[in-house]
Parts: C-alpha cells; structure tokens; sequence
C-alpha cells in the first residue's frame, strides 16, 4: 500500500494547505507512507497516525522509526469511531484508502471533527468511489457489504459531498480526477 498509494496521496494532499507548524493526525495510516510525507511538510509540527490493525501500526512505526525517536511522530492502535485524543487537537486530519471502511461514516466524520482544531481541515483522499473509472470493479465490494460480508461504503461524489456536510463540515469541496479514477472530499471545521 505505501507505493501504490503514493500517487494519489500526492495528489491528494495538494488540496489541503498544510503548514510548517501543523498538528497533524492521519487516520488509518497503514504502513506509515502518508505520515512520513506528512511530516516532510509539517517540519515543525508534529504527526499522528492511528489504525485499526495493530500490524499496520507496527509497520507505521518502523517506516517512521527516526521521526517517532525525534519525537516528531506517533502512532497508536486506535480505531476512528474512539480517537484516543483530547478535542481540537489537530490543525489537518487525512484518511488516504480508507473512509469506505469505517463503521459508520457520518458517525466516525464527527468523531473526526471533535479533534480537529476551529478552522481545521479534514481530507479523504482515495482511488475509490462510485461512478469513478474503477466502478465496476469496485462494484463487486458493494456485493460483499450488501451480503454482510464485510463494511464497505460505495459513494458518489454528492455522496461524498453530503457525508460530510451530515457530519457538520463547512466549505466541503470534492475534487476528482476521472482519468486516475482519483477522489478528494475536504472539509472545514466550522467551529
């Protein structure tokens, strides 16, 4: 995930401003890619990272293993619904590949809100959405949840647009980039 994210994570984060002196949480960080960019750019700040599975926290350390020495990163096995932070704490939130899992989306974007500073910016940045260029195949996971086999939110542009509008964030904005099949729904803390 850490190489073949990292296009559109770039992508991605060029529609979220993000400053030298930002707190920064990335939720669901995987294997650590996003963080350690993120704390290429927020050089005097200091970067989050939670994820569910407690293997890809380990991996997310190790990847960041002298920016968690310098004290400038931490990662910590926690799950979006119960983020184990006081409230507005961070300046910017990024989820890169993962919004579609989470347990219940608009729930989980307030929980997200409640951590993000007045003003603050969340960004869902992903290859994956419904009516994008890999929508058939996406389709198949739509299956999957419709049976109850596994949580797996398939969403449109609006879709994404109105998650997040239901979840109280101001100036949403969706970005899409059709021919890569690439989406980025942002949002303000109005607060």
């Amino acid at each position: 995930m850490n190489k073949t994210h990292a296009k559109v994570t770039a992508w991605g984060l060029t529609h979220v401003p993000i400053r030298a002196n930002d707190t920064i949480l990335d939720v669901g960080c995987g294997g650590g890619k996003t963080i350690e960019r993120l704390a290429a750019i927020a050089t005097g700040g200091k970067v989050y990272g939670v994820d569910f599975s407690e293997e890809s926290v380990a991996v997310s350390k190790k990847t960041n293993r002298a920016s968690v020495s310098a004290g400038r990163v931490e990662v910590h096995h926690a799950s979006v619904s119960q983020l184990p932070f006081p409230g507005a704490m961070f300046d910017v939130v990024t989820a890169v590949e993962t919004h579609y899992y989470w347990p219940d989306l608009v729930a989980d974007l307030r929980e997200i809100l409640r951590v993000l500073k007045p003003g603050g910016t969340l960004a869902i940045i992903a290859e994956a959405y419904k009516g994008g260029k890999h929508d058939a195949v996406l389709q198949r996971l739509e299956t999957l949840q419709r049976r109850g086999i596994m949580n797996y939110a398939h969403l449109t542009v609006a879709e994404h647009r109105d998650a997040l509008a239901k979840a109280g964030f101001a100036d949403v904005e969706v970005f899409e980039n059709y021919d890569k099949g690439w989406i980025c729904a942002t949002g303000r803390n109005p607060a």
